[in-house]
């Protein structure tokens, strides 16, 4: 199988699995809450952060188990390219980092960044690690 065609069917399973996650939180989570002067406010992005987390591992996981099984470049393309590309978000990400800013949460939007940063760090090192 070529890999333009991995991608593109591990990209369309990363992006429902990106949105069945944020559907989840989106019904089983208070998301936004109103303020008394009827202003939204943001909470924190869970379905965010869990997805660039589980992005991470699986490009982590991608770089040693193609190698290791002999799948090939395609295959690592398929899974990290296509299924981690399309189920994260740095979009997202950022944009509600901006959000927590112009509320004026600034510790919230820095431990937004620390998290995802150092939480992805951790994830795609374990999934090398596990992989190889």
């Amino acid at each position: 199988m070529t890999a333009a065609a991995l991608v593109g069917i591990f990209g369309v399973a990363g992006a429902l699995l990106r949105f069945g996650i944020d559907s989840w939180f989106a019904h089983h989570s208070s998301i936004r809450s109103v303020r008394t002067d009827g202003s939204m406010r943001l909470h924190w992005p869970w379905a965010t952060l869990l997805v660039n987390v589980v992005g991470c591992f699986i490009i982590g996981m991608a770089h040693g188990l193609t190698a290791g099984l002999g799948l090939g470049a395609e295959w690592q393309a398929g899974l990290a390219t296509g299924l981690a590309g399309g189920l994260t978000t740095f979009s997202s990400w950022t944009t509600a980092t901006i959000r927590l800013l112009s509320e004026a949460r600034f510790g919230s939007a820095a431990l937004n960044v620390a998290v995802n940063l150092g939480l992805g760090f951790a994830a795609a090192a374990a999934g090398i690690a596990l992989a190889g």
